[in-house]
């Protein structure tokens, strides 16, 4: 938990006593790989914080794509299941035994009125969200494959994190080009 406490502490402006009941709040949840945080269908009602492990956001079914990875450090929910509150489109899987910390919806609307500070942080949560979601369609338009791999390269740790499979979905690619690829960098 102390992630999490480290976390808070450096994007919130409370006191001991404020953050205690802050953290009260989440419970611990640890996924083994290839378990399911949140299926297809379902309604997202928790954030999570990534402590350990890795998760992937993946649409599809015949050949799932893997929309998104979240790291360690990071805290999300699934936004276009969680605030409208509809069925998701993706199936949210750990891609290696991961822990995170959550937090319900009813939590986290208690904190907000109960907090200010909460407020302005869940404010900078979607803002935060958004511009990755924005760097990421940019990404796309602007930069080769090439380019974004080695984004990815400069990422400490993210490459141990997720097959080289996933990898070529989230880029857009075939295993087999992102071999290429890989071949032709070397």
């Amino acid at each position: 938990m102390q992630n999490l406490k480290n976390f808070l502490q450096s994007n919130l402006n409370v006191n001991t006593i404020e953050l205690d009941d802050i953290i009260s709040e989440f419970r611990e949840k640890t996924y083994e790989k290839g378990q399911l945080v949140l299926k297809r269908g379902q309604i997202a009602n928790y954030y999570y914080f990534v402590s350990e492990g890795a998760l992937r956001f993946e649409l599809g079914d015949d050949a799932p794509l893997t929309a998104w990875i979240v790291e360690p450090g990071e805290f999300f929910t699934e936004i276009t299941s969680y605030n409208p509150q509809k069925p998701t489109r993706f199936n949210i899987e750990a891609v290696t035994q991961t822990t995170v910390y959550c937090i319900n919806k009813a939590s986290m609307e208690r904190l907000f009125e109960k907090y200010a500070s909460w407020q302005q942080f869940g404010r900078k949560l979607w803002e935060t969200m958004a511009m990755r979601m924005i760097d990421e369609i940019i990404s796309f338009q602007v930069m080769t494959v090439e380019e974004r791999y080695l984004q990815f390269l400069k990422r400490p740790g993210f490459m141990q994190l997720i097959s080289v499979k996933q990898l070529a979905s989230y880029l857009g690619i075939t295993p087999n080009a992102l071999s290429r690829i890989r071949k032709n960098l070397r």
